[in-house]
């Protein structure tokens, strides 16, 4: 009789129980972690390429069309495919006036790119929940003053 008593109190085994149920969770974290910090890069990569188009956009002799290839250079530069990106068109990059104070204006220009990221590891994970992560668009802006002196406001 002691023998199964000493048997039934025995905590062999535990830690593998424990560690079966704990060690998913942990991945799972893990995982999305690796997840957020792919999303911020491209994020980061993005948000500095509609930063160069906005940059190059605002220089007295370059255009809608250089700022847009400028965009592009960045982004194949960074190692994201410039064909996937979306841009905005030509028409969409003129300068605009922006009012100061009520009588004197700025021009400035607003860039953005658009960008899809699917997220590889989570949607392998969310199809056993029968939910998905799917494509999601990362979206970078950026307004800069042109280089002309501050109008008067039309």
């Amino acid at each position: 009789m002691s023998g199964l008593r000493r048997r039934l109190r025995s905590e062999r085994g535990a830690e593998l129980i424990e560690t079966a149920l704990t060690l998913p969770l942990i991945l799972l974290v893990v995982i999305g972690i690796i997840e957020f910090g792919f999303v911020f890069q491209k994020l980061e990569v993005v948000t500095n390429a509609a930063r160069e188009g906005a940059r190059v956009l605002v220089l007295p002799d370059f255009g809608p069309a250089d700022a847009i290839a400028r965009m592009e250079q960045y982004l194949d530069a960074a190692g994201l495919n410039s064909a996937d990106a979306e841009f905005p068109t030509e028409d969409e990059l003129e300068a605009v006036e922006e009012d100061l104070d009520g009588t004197n204006c700025i021009g400035v220009v607003n860039v953005w790119v658009q960008y899809p990221h699917e997220a590889p590891f989570l949607s392998g994970i969310g199809s056993y929940f029968n939910s998905t992560f799917g494509t999601f668009n990362l979206v970078g802006k950026s307004t800069m003053r042109t280089e002309d002196a501050s109008v008067e406001c039309s």
